[in-house]
């Protein structure tokens, strides 16, 4: 084995001198790093001003129903709002929701309207179009809205002799907007209704 010409040990012997450099040889790393590093406040700050002028608008929030002002005449009972569902409808990048709304009652299944709301920045919710007036006397089923498309199984009654809990005919539809409005498109349905 061959031995080493320098004492064992040779650099355990540190001095304040010493020390004061490593200590100041690390605080002008660390002020490197730093001076290196971006500003992370900076650039947060200004990503959503970057983002909002590249595609024009900011991302908007979907309107809420609960703000609304829906023409139903529901006296004293109020409205309820049963289902909603936001989705960008006529592709112009802002949100709009839809809303099945009925009266508030107690009992039985009071008729629906399911209407299209949208927004302006700073504005309350307003109806655009209703896909579904409560003078129909219908009630709603299922609900989705999916890829600009509204779904719904619209309930509804034979005659009125038909107590308006246990609506005996259904049908399922899609609304879609096309041309500057909303087009109705009836699916067929074997299973649909008591009227087979």
């Amino acid at each position: 084995m061959q031995t080493s010409a320098l004492p064992d040990l040779a650099h355990t012997d540190s001095t304040t001198l010493h020390w004061l450099a490593t200590a100041a040889a690390m605080a002008a790393v660390v002020a490197a790093a730093g001076l290196l590093q971006p500003d992370t406040a900076a650039s947060a700050s200004t990503t959503p001003h970057r983002t909002a002028v590249q595609h024009g608008t900011a991302p908007v929030a979907p309107p809420d129903p609960a703000r609304a002002a829906f023409p139903l005449k529901c006296g004293d009972a109020g409205n309820t709002v049963a289902k909603e569902a936001p989705g960008d409808l006529d592709g112009d990048g802002r949100p709009e929701t839809v809303a099945v709304v009925h009266c508030t009652a107690g009992l039985g299944t009071p008729p629906s309207g399911v209407y299209v709301l949208t927004q302006e920045s700073g504005a309350a919710p307003r109806i655009v179009a209703t896909l579904v007036d409560p003078a129909q006397k219908m009630s709603i089923g299922d609900f989705t809205v999916r890829e600009g498309v509204v779904s719904a199984t619209l309930l509804g009654y034979s005659s009125p002799s038909v107590p308006s809990c246990c609506p005996d005919e259904q049908e399922k539809v899609t609304w879609q907007w096309q041309n500057g409005a909303f087009v109705r498109n009836s699916l067929s349905d074997d299973s649909a209704g008591g009227n087979a």
